[in-house]
């Protein structure tokens, strides 16, 4: 259904509602109530969208039913569909559903400045995520292409030093918090590299990448700071190719410009980071919090990528995708859209729409039909490698740090929102203090046979699980030496454990690690 009020995205028709209507004039409280425009739509940003987004989403799916029309920062109409079956059209039909933001009446009207708190999100630039058809064919594969060519065995290996580096920043002290320490920072060393410049790596621009999205009054800054780091790294690469993700852009038959090169790197950088941040700590939380996952996990009857899934339904790294440009007149979810009306892809709506998940506590194991990647041409190409990111770096922290439980109750945690994301402020935890490891060596320098801590959420005294089918949470199996033989040596004080992987015979084990680890 859809209220009576007048203001539609694509109406012509601006007027307010009627004198005396109870939604006129409402005005945001600090209390959780309702936060209607004058006009009577809902506010994506504000109050209401940041504290309880997921509770807006369900307020105007009762409202308008899968489609419905919400308002953007500074008031601007848009449509935010809700319905996971709409959400797949939208994103599988660009013929309808442009992602060309040149399409926007609200900019070509002039209604949205060139410095709307959300220009660095909807500007159209040289890239492939304001392409359609052949263009974006071109550009997109210059992006799939570099990715392909990236050594995933290799990522792991830093993966794996960059965690632990971050943990021994932390570790004597007892106590951190996940999301400063270490979620928000992970992902960001990891794609630096990637891209081929660690030596840009720097507070200000963790900082300049999470901030870009927000909708701040500094987005526009931010992003000028990265765009910065990355020009500079186009120039070097260009002057001097190398085996990293900006040369393989930069020689790519597509021919990339650079500043087409310069915008990809951007696009991957930020959407990478942003989405495995928050995937982080929204897994990690989970882990601490749910009781699901803490006796699945620790009984080995959940690996630590079952929960990385599971989390992208419960807790999408970003609640929304802007923006989708209507290129004729139409209709979606039973709503009239008009031609050049721009809409938003609500991940986190479609991923609790009762049609596909009438029970939301139920587990979802083994589907990967959520939309925290969208979808259609625009599914984001590098899934894979922020799945990587966070489950092999959580599996190094609880490695290190087996005994983690959470310093604060559950209910005194904390999120910030914005127009796409939503992230945890801070997770704070305890722990046994613990000495420093050795980071300084090659990621494989643990060897093959050395036998390994095991981890268990919350339990001081960790108890190797029963094995289980499947993948488990148990360290491999160790072959009896024969009779004489002198024991194996043990692991030198300090040295960093290896990953976590299924119970195998030792041979097969250790051929397993050397092609998983890349040893």
């Amino acid at each position: 259904m859809t209220t009576p009020y007048s203001h539609r995205p694509g109406t012509d028709d601006h007027a307010g509602p009627p004198p005396g209507c109870p939604a006129h004039g409402l005005v945001a409280d600090a209390f959780g109530g309702d936060h209607l425009a004058p006009s009577g739509l809902r506010r994506l940003y504000g109050p209401e969208a940041e504290n309880d987004p997921m509770g807006l989403y369900e307020k105007l799916r009762a409202e308008h039913g899968s489609v419905a029309p919400v308002l953007l920062h500074g008031d601007v109409p848009a449509w935010l569909v809700l319905g996971h079956s709409e959400n797949l059209h939208m994103t599988r039909t660009p013929s309808q559903f442009s992602r060309d933001s040149r399409r926007w009446s609200a900019v070509n009207d002039g209604s949205v400045p060139p410095d709307h708190p959300l220009a660095p999100i909807f500007t159209w630039q040289p890239i492939c995520v304001f392409a359609d058809g052949a263009d974006h064919e071109r550009l997109r594969g210059a992006v799939t292409d570099s990715i392909g060519r990236i050594d995933h065995r290799g990522v792991r290996r830093f993966i794996n030093r960059y965690s632990n580096r971050l943990v021994n920043d932390f570790c004597q002290d007892g106590k951190a918090d996940l999301v400063s320490r270490f979620a928000e920072h992970l992902p960001m060393m990891v794609m630096i590299q990637i891209l081929g410049m660690p030596e840009e790596y720097s507070e200000q621009l963790v900082q300049a990448a999470r901030d870009m999205i927000k909708g701040t009054e500094t987005a526009v800054e931010s992003n000028e700071y990265v765009m910065g780091a990355l020009n500079r790294l186009v120039a070097r690469r260009r002057a001097a190719p190398r085996e990293d993700f900006a040369s393989w852009l930069v020689e790519h038959p597509a021919g990339l410009t650079d500043a087409e090169v310069a915008q990809h790197l951007r696009l991957v950088l930020i959407a990478a980071y942003e989405t495995t941040a928050n995937l982080i700590a929204n897994v990690l939380r989970m882990v601490l919090t749910d009781p699901r996952f803490r006796a699945q996990l620790s009984g080995g009857h959940m690996t630590l990528p079952e929960a990385v899934e599971q989390t992208l339904w419960d807790e999408p790294p970003f609640t929304t995708i802007f923006g989708r440009w209507a290129v004729g007149d139409t209709e979606l979810g039973g709503q009239r859209i008009k031609a050049g009306d721009a809409l938003v892809v609500g991940i986190a709506a479609a991923n609790v729409d009762p049609v596909v998940r009438p029970d939301v506590n139920a587990s979802m194991q083994g589907n990967r039909a959520h939309l925290a990647f969208s979808g259609g041409p625009h599914e984001c190409p590098g899934q894979d490698i922020g799945r990587a990111i966070a489950d092999t770096g959580i599996d190094a922290l609880l490695l290190r740090l087996p005994d983690i439980q959470l310093a604060v109750p559950e209910e005194d945690l904390r999120w910030s929102a914005s127009l796409m994301s939503r992230h945890l402020q801070e997770l704070p935890v305890t722990f046994a203090a613990r000495p420093p490891q050795d980071v300084a060596g090659p990621p494989s320098a643990t060897p093959q046979h050395a036998p390994r801590t095991e981890w268990q959420v919350q339990s001081p005294r960790p108890v190797p699980a029963q094995a289980a089918p499947g993948p488990a949470v148990v360290p491999p199996p160790v072959p009896t030496a024969p009779a004489g033989a002198q024991p194996p040596t043990a692991p030198p004080a300090g040295q960093i454990p290896q990953q976590r992987r299924p119970a195998a015979p030792a041979r097969a084990w250790q051929a397993v690690v050397r092609w998983w680890r890349g040893y």
